[in-house]
């Protein structure tokens, strides 16, 4: 819900302009509502042309304030709209209609998440032109002329590059013959060949499940079939496939994408990063003999729209994608795969506020058609399920084909001192020494971007701060500025001290993985470093050949974030050495615990994944702390219940529901004052309670100023009722919003 909606229940007699003269009146009894890919909950009445027929699900074109828009029909008019003020659907797009259990599964994600339910359908109708009907492109194909007249060998060429009767367009033909463009333009004109039209194919139109797979080890077989049968079943099924790092997660969920894939269904397999993406594709080809659809935001327009129409026609048979691919209107769902379930990504944090991971849940039961949640570090919600049965919980214990798992051990920080401004221990600089001296590979893992978190005077202790943010600006030496991760905003270091004007007086405070590469620099200088963060993979080309170059044994001594955490497959990396193993402790947030467990145990399983042994040295100030005792020791289970029965004392998710309400505004005294009314009049009673208002943790954000509340409720009260009844009592003035977050997974 945001209060900047202003039309989110604005009548249809608002929202229209009066018919044009020239049309007949709307005839009542023929009208159908639509929904609009806008912020609005309800379907507004159209009427249908004399002599057209339009079902529920049809994509069609309506008029709406003045243009025209692509929308769907929503179902049966409502019927309490003034005749005189209708306007008739402009056209229906040829395409197929968007299935019942997409549009059930739109209304169900509008009512959780208190999203007007236009909103939601924009998601799915993210890409317009994907509705049109795709221009054709030039292409060739070999003419039937009877006898061949004599030609050059390099036309010969193309003529054998062409035998097989499919239409391609020039340059393609080109490259395969190894010749130029003009060669088979030559062709064309001594009437040997002939010009056709030619659309781009639906990616992954035509995997082959029925290739063969890895050679399963017998666990991995045992679940692949369990898998298996519950794709064959049909119906729901939820499972939760818990495997330790480098177990062969994917080539075991490989056998139910291939069932799925044998009985036409559409797959969608989620991922957390593209980063992850790159190395999967090469698995997913050698596996099912065709690359699968992409969908992220960094795809071009062109690549989009291919896709979603390839999707909504039901060619595309799988997707790979981030968590807005749930969201794409497939034709015939039959398996969702969420791989690394637990990552804070599938969250979304603005626009339409959902948890990727959980809608995919409710899409699965609505569809009736498996899923399942992939994990080496389960969430503690989606382990909460598998303990009380909801989920089938599937293991895998060891690593595939003999690997071990690491040795992990703490470096106490306290006692192996670094020198001045260093970062990295004696004992973890001898580890990578002799690391590096038997031919292996270092990772250094750091999660912070930049060269310094912080930068202050030394004179009077200034400290550069955003000037949209409640956040400091970050040392980027790399590009010579100083940035916020928050907004974008990035000034030059300045020369004289804002404050004091002291000159050349600032100074660099705590590490990023661009000072940790400076360092390692300096203590290793004929190793091969590579700097792996997200902003020096500028693209995914380029992450891919960084990735590549280490998995090639080019480079001695990675260093970097959590890009490089999870996923990635290197078999000649033994040391992982964690720089600070407790920057995530800090903050109060409810899964601060959890994550930096997850994180570091991800990070852990990129050593000694094939036959080397791997270690793994975590540099802690805390090494008593029981996220470190549990890493060492290899007790993930034990942790999970002391941290399943601390959330349950304290009465919070998975035992309790959580919604926080962030109000925001560029005015904060506007923000002060409605998030005050906000807190006089929120629900308190038996099994409700709400904590606040109060300043969030980042005040101000992009500009804006932030409050927050908090209400918690026992699980079996319907939140949704009790928020909306209590945020429609408060006007909200017109510069102000009001964030609903159902389930929030952040409380910054």
């Amino acid at each position: 819900m945001c209060c900047a909606f202003k039309n989110r229940n604005m009548t249809q007699n608002d929202m229209f302009e009066e018919p044009e003269e020239s049309l007949p009146p709307v005839d009542a009894s023929r009208c159908v509502s639509v929904l609009v890919p806008y912020p609005v909950d309800r379907a507004y009445d159209y009427g249908v042309p004399h002599g057209e027929v339009y079902e529920v699900g049809d994509y069609v074109i309506v008029p709406l304030g003045g243009r025209e828009v692509s929308a769907v029909v929503w179902g049966v008019a409502a019927g309490d709209v003034n005749p005189k003020k209708l306007k008739y659907i402009v056209a229906k797009h040829k395409a197929k209609p968007m299935v019942k259990a997409m549009r059930d599964f739109i209304d169900w994600v509008a009512d959780y998440t208190m999203t007007p339910r236009g909103y939601v359908l924009k998601m799915a109708l993210s890409v317009p032109a994907g509705l049109e009907l795709p221009k054709p492109a030039k292409g060739y194909k070999i003419k039937d002329i009877g006898a061949m007249p004599k030609v050059t060998q390099k036309q010969q060429a193309v003529l054998d590059a062409m035998s097989d009767g499919t239409a391609r367009i020039a340059a393609e033909i080109a490259r395969d013959a190894e010749v130029s463009a003009g060669v088979v333009k030559g062709l064309l004109g001594k009437g040997l060949l002939e010009e056709v039209d030619i659309f781009n194919p639906a990616p992954c139109k035509k995997p082959d499940p029925f290739r063969d797979g890895a050679v399963l080890s017998e666990d991995q077989d045992a679940i692949a079939q369990v898998l298996k049968d519950a794709v064959k079943a049909g119906g729901y099924h939820a499972s939760l496939l818990d495997g330790v790092t480098g177990a062969g997660k994917t080539e075991v969920y490989f056998e139910a994408v291939a069932a799925a894939l044998k009985k036409g269904r559409q797959v969608v397999i989620l991922l957390p990063e593209i980063a992850l993406s790159n190395a999967f594709l090469d698995r997913f080809q050698a596996r099912f003999g065709c690359a699968p659809a992409m969908w992220h935001s960094h795809l071009s327009q062109g690549a989009r729209r291919t896709t979603w129409r390839g999707v909504a026609e039901g060619h595309t048979k799988v997707v790979i994608g981030a968590r807005s691919a749930l969201f794409l209107p497939y034709q015939d769902l039959g398996l969702i795969i969420v791989d690394e379930e637990h990552d804070s990504a599938y969250k979304q944090e603005d626009g339409v506020i959902y948890h990727a991971r959980d809608m995919a849940v409710v899409r699965a039961h609505m569809g009736g058609f498996p899923i399942v949640l992939v994990s080496a570090t389960p969430s503690l919600e989606t382990i909460h399920n598998a303990w009380l049965g909801r989920y089938e919980h599937l293991t895998l214990p060891d690593r595939f084909g003999g690997a071990r798992m690491p040795q992990i051990e703490t470096i106490d920080m306290r006692v192996d001192k670094c020198d001045a401004q260093h970062f990295i221990s004696p004992t973890l600089k001898a580890e990578i020494t002799e690391t590096i001296q038997s031919g292996s590979q270092v990772l250094l893992f750091l999660n912070r971007r930049g060269y310094a978190p912080l930068t202050l005077c030394r004179t009077c202790g200034h400290r550069m701060e955003c000037p949209r943010c409640t956040a400091w600006l970050v040392e980027h030496k790399r590009d010579g500025k100083l940035q916020c991760h928050h907004c974008g905003y990035a000034t030059r270091p300045p020369q004289h001290c804002p404050e004091c004007s002291e000159e050349n007086s600032f100074a660099a405070c705590g590490p990023g993985v661009e000072r940790v590469y400076e360092e390692a620099k300096a203590y290793f200088p004929d190793a091969n470093i590579l700097l792996l963060a997200s902003d020096t993979a500028e693209n995914n080309e380029q992450l891919k050949r960084m990735l590549q170059e280490i998995k090639d044994d080019k480079i001695d001594i990675v260093i970097g974030t959590q890009i490089i955490a999870k996923g990635h497959h290197f078999p000649n990396l033994t040391l992982v050495g964690v720089v600070d193993a407790d920057l995530g402790l800090t903050g109060g947030e409810l899964r601060a615990a959890e994550r930096c467990y997850q994180l570091l145990h991800q990070v852990a399983g990129r050593a000694g994944r094939a036959e080397k042994p791997g270690k793994v040295m975590l540099q802690t100030y805390m090494p008593e702390h029981r996220i470190m005792q549990a890493l060492a020791q290899g007790a993930r289970d034990p942790f999970l219940e002391t941290e399943a029965a601390e959330r349950e004392a304290a009465h919070m998710p998975p035992y309790s529901r959580l919604v926080g309400v962030i109000v925001s505004g560029r005015d904060e005294g506007q923000v002060v004052e409605l998030s005050k009314a906000l807190g006089r009049l929120a629900p308190h009673g038996e099994g409700i309670m709400t904590l606040g208002p109060a300043p969030a943790p980042f005040t101000r954000l992009r500009g804006k100023f932030r409050y927050r509340l908090l209400v918690q409720a026992d699980k079996k009260l319907n939140i949704q009722t009790t928020i909306s009844a209590w945020i429609n009592s408060v006007k909200c003035p017109s510069t102000v919003r009001i964030y609903i977050d159902i389930d929030p997974q952040s409380f910054l």
